[in-house]
């Protein structure tokens, strides 16, 4: 006997009968009356299901609600206070023999319901036995037809009107001093340069590949068309004035947008990526098309989160769903950086909707890594989302674990310091950074290490010197008057960032350094030579300029500026560099869509007034997309002078 081959279809494999394999006999008659067979099991089966679990499901009305904490800020546009909702704590007596009286007749009426639905639901069937199989489909495309008219009315139903933050710091931002501003304005040719090269030879692909002129993708994605750099640069056009630029950018995503591709794509990129980016674009125009895409992709990643932790999964389908973990990470655990990492952008949505899903997601997530062991106090890098057990034991302010602590700093400060739970996790876990992974160089230079299996590895990374800048920004508020230091330790990584471009041949970052074996801030591997237009220590001269004014870091941030356009401008766009170490660099030919979202946003604003966008009224999320201070007192309905 011949056995069946397998033929893959969406993933999975389905046998199918090989040529030449012996067939069964399919008359008419024979598969009508299967087809009636099979449809009646079903119909039984799931009457049965419905009849069971009026009795065997929990009742949830006798469950304790979640509770928000900050529903009131986040929600104000929802009545959290139900009709009959009786006063916490509050107790009726005298009742007992009449509830349970009740509690009878309303089970008996509720036995003799599901009985006549039971018997409706089964003549029901019956009528649908006797029809031919013609009449069956031609039902089925009527039933479907319906269900996708219903989804693309769901989808075109316009969201709620909800209080809006008053909207501070959008300004020009006029430095003032001539000098200052003929080296922002060439930092805005760079970006149009950028963005007419993407405009020309990539439009509507993720990113560009500069030299050869062509778009370019990876599996972040989903190796789909989703005008990745388009929605990541919006906001940097915006504050620059480029607003031709925009109005395309705007009219792509109108148009070309969607979330119905059945492709895999990653959580973490999407959400800070698009999620904030498309959020940062509404509140800074005002335009209803940004707030309606961004919705429309969270509901698409909360499949991501049905594991049985809720840690979610790093992967997830735009149309099926189904998620998973890389491959690579530590037996299939999520990542640190990754599900924690979506706090700002999920309160965000919360608030504009008046959902409470997103919020409880990261809430849920913060409570769990609450309850946890953490070795020495520090957060591994990787957690099993099926145990809820740590992976590896590998911490990491760099990759793999740097925008976590950011984004417990950020929570607070987007809260309007009022989320000192936030807070206090932030300081508890820098305490510990401190403890374990912060070290001076013998040559003077102080630099976070790594922590591997119980031991410090002396190397860091181009993704660490953030840090500086979450140093700065969290200095304000630390415990036992700690702001001067933490405000000197930012400082004291960004001299170490910056000596790890002064010390190349082209003045730009490695992505890796160490400090041993007598060599300090420099890279020692050949595949961490390499820069790829990456925005970190841009960012820390930033912060470090805002709490500061010290002429220096503006200074530096026009070397790294002069060495980009430099060593990496291309006629068609910016492309990354293969050896900083090389008078003679290979290109990469990937111009990054977070060389527009960060590098050029962090550099343009180095050079403008403290004016556009204040820290006191916005925060950046890990992307450098601007989302608004929930600020109390300072939230009004569209349309309306009323001041909640």
């Amino acid at each position: 006997m011949t056995t069946p081959a397998l033929l893959p279809l969406s993933g999975r494999r389905i046998p199918t009968l090989a040529p030449g394999a012996a067939s069964f006999p399919h008359h008419r008659a024979t598969l009508r009356l299967s087809e009636k067979f099979i449809l009646l099991l079903i119909l039984s089966a799931f009457i049965t299901l419905c009849f069971g679990a009026f009795f065997f499901l929990p009742d949830n009305s006798k469950h304790k609600r979640f509770d928000l904490g900050l529903e009131d800020v986040l929600i104000p546009h929802i009545n959290s206070n139900k009709e009959g909702k009786q006063p916490s704590g509050q107790i009726i007596h005298g009742q007992g023999g009449h509830d349970e009286h009740r509690h009878r007749e309303e089970e008996e009426s509720l036995q003799s319901k599901i009985r006549a639905d039971h018997e409706r639901a089964l003549e029901e069937a019956k009528e649908k036995l006797r029809k031919s199989r013609e009449e069956l489909q031609a039902e089925i495309r009527t039933e479907k037809n319906r269900l996708a008219q219903d989804l693309r009315k769901l989808k075109d139903k316009p969201l709620p009107p909800v209080p809006m933050p008053k909207l501070v710091g959008l300004s020009e931002g006029d430095p003032g001093d001539p000098n200052v501003k003929e080296k922002r304005d060439k930092i805005r040719e760079m970006m149009k340069h950028a963005w007419d090269s993407y405009r020309q030879y990539g439009w509507g692909h993720n990113e560009l590949k500069p030299l050869a002129k062509k778009g370019h993708s990876t599996n972040i994605f989903g190796n789909s068309q989703m005008g990745a750099t388009i929605v990541d640069a919006l906001d940097t056009l915006y504050i620059m004035g480029l607003h031709s630029e925009f109005k395309d950018g705007q009219e792509w995503i109108e148009q070309n947008l969607d979330w119905t591709a059945n492709v895999e794509v990653s959580v973490f990129e999407v959400n800070i990526r698009f999620i904030g980016g498309l959020l940062a674009a509404y509140y800074l125009s005002g335009q209803e098309v940004f707030k309606v895409k961004a919705v429309q992709l969270a509901e698409k990643l909360l499949p991501a989160f049905n594991t049985p932790t809720g840690i979610p999964w790093a992967m997830v389908n735009l149309k099926s769903g189904v998620g998973r973990n890389w491959g690579w990470a530590s037996a299939g655990s999520s990542i640190l950086a990754e599900f924690g990492t979506l706090h700002m952008e999920f309160v965000h949505l919360t608030y504009l909707t008046g959902n409470p899903a997103y919020y409880q997601k990261v809430m849920h997530i913060r409570k769990l890594l609450a309850k946890m062991d953490r070795p020495n106090g520090l957060y591994p890098n990787y957690l099993n989302p099926r145990t809820g057990r740590w992976g590896q034991q590998h911490t990491s302010v760099g990759g793999l674990g740097d925008s976590f602590y950011e984004y417990l700093l950020k929570a607070w400060v987007m809260s309007d310091r009022t989320d000192t739970e936030a807070r206090k996790t932030y300081d508890d876990a820098i305490e510990a950074i401190e403890r374990h992974l912060i070290r001076k160089s013998s040559g003077g230079l102080t630099f976070i290490g790594e922590w591997k299996n119980g031991h410090l590895e002396r190397k860091m990374g181009h993704l660490t010197c953030f840090a500086g800048g979450m140093f700065a920004l969290g200095a304000d508020g630390s415990p036992d008057d700690k702001a001067g230091h933490y405000l000197q330790l930012g400082a004291e990584i960004a001299h170490t960032c910056h000596e790890s471009y002064d010390r190349t041949v082209l003045k730009l970052g490695p992505e890796a350094f160490k400090f041993d074996s007598g060599l300090e801030a420099v890279a020692v591997r050949q595949n961490e030579k390499y820069y790829i237009l990456r925005p970190e220590v841009i960012e820390t001269y930033w912060y470090m300029w805002r709490f500061t004014h010290d002429p220096k870091y503006r200074q530096w941030g026009w070397e790294a500026a002069q060495a980009i356009d430099k060593y990496c401008r291309v006629s068609g766009g910016f492309s990354g560099v293969k050896d900083v170490y090389s008078s003679n660099p290979t290109y990469d030919d990937v111009q990054q869509s977070f060389f527009l979202a960060e590098t050029l946003k962090y550099l343009y604003l180095l050079f403008s007034g403290d004016d556009l966008l204040p820290l006191e009224n916005w925060v950046l999320n890990t992307e450098a997309h601007p989302l608004p201070i929930m600020h109390r007192g300072n939230l009004t309905l569209p349309g309306t002078n009323a001041v909640r």
